[in-house]
């Protein structure tokens, strides 16, 4: 090989190195663009619900099973169409603790964000046991309340009866 094609062979290594550098480099710089871009939407996804439709939306009625997760749930109402992320509304339970949800049926809207349906589904429902014991101890106070002037009244009495 003569000296001049030893100095092309160089040259042409030196300027594909240097193209490859360029090429590495501007797929990282692209990799991190994305990645900024993506942080940011779902940021904006768990900070700053939106609803998946205007006021006043449709109404949905959503049954959770006992022993039902998050996720599951998070699925369940991105099927239906309640929600637009799951894995957002999953980080939300998870930053705003609502790892409780309870089961029961729930009416819910279109127009409510996915921070308010956690809230919703954090709430334990009423129930008919629930609302029979509720009775029953509204039932019992009462009983109490009309109990406890007849026995002021006769300790009313026993203390006047101490002095004399």
């Amino acid at each position: 090989m003569s000296n001049a094609t030893r100095e092309i062979n160089r040259i042409t290594t030196a300027i594909i190195r240097i193209s490859m550098k360029l090429i590495v480099y501007a797929l990282i710089i692209l990799l991190l663009y994305e990645a900024v871009i993506k942080g940011y939407a779902f940021g904006h996804q768990i900070f700053y619900a939106e609803a998946m439709e205007e006021a006043p939306g449709h109404d949905m009625t959503v049954t959770i099973e006992p022993d039902t997760s998050v996720s599951e749930a998070a699925q369940m109402l991105a099927d239906d169409g309640l929600i637009n992320s799951e894995f957002a509304f999953i980080f939300q339970s998870m930053f705003y603790d609502y790892d409780a949800i309870y089961p029961g049926v729930y009416d819910l809207n279109t127009s409510m964000t996915s921070k308010e349906i956690l809230q919703a589904l954090n709430v334990k429902p009423e129930t008919e046991e629930t609302e029979a014991a509720q009775k029953a101890g509204a039932r019992l106070k009462t009983t109490q309340d009309q109990a406890a002037p007849a026995s002021a009244e006769a300790d009313g009495q026993a203390a006047p009866a101490a002095r004399a």
